[in-house]
């Protein structure tokens, strides 16, 4: 029972790191739009490509655009942070 344990431990750090990264990816690209980068820019297209599939579906939930403002990444911030929050305190709970 323990090795199943201490796999399960394992594979919700892996969850917790990859949560940490697309907050990261959320972040970074939440910056960019405020400078207008070069769209064809092969590391701008893959941002966007990551990350508009969650804006997307949380606009389609709910209005985030207040004068002018895109506030889906704080959205999605949030949803990760409880996200990564729930998962550690259940994977310490093991």
């Amino acid at each position: 029972m323990s090795i199943l344990i201490d796999i399960v431990q394992g594979l919700g750090a892996i969850a917790l790191t990859l949560i940490n990264i697309y907050m990261w990816v959320v972040i970074i690209t939440a910056l960019l739009s405020f400078v207008n980068p070069d769209p064809f820019n092969p590391i701008v297209q893959f941002l966007y490509r990551v990350t508009n599939p969650a804006y997307s579906l949380v606009r389609r939930y709910i209005r985030t655009n207040f004068n002018g403002l895109d506030l889906a990444p704080l959205v999605i911030i949030i949803g990760l942070q409880v996200m990564s929050v729930l998962l550690g305190s259940l994977l310490r709970a093991l």
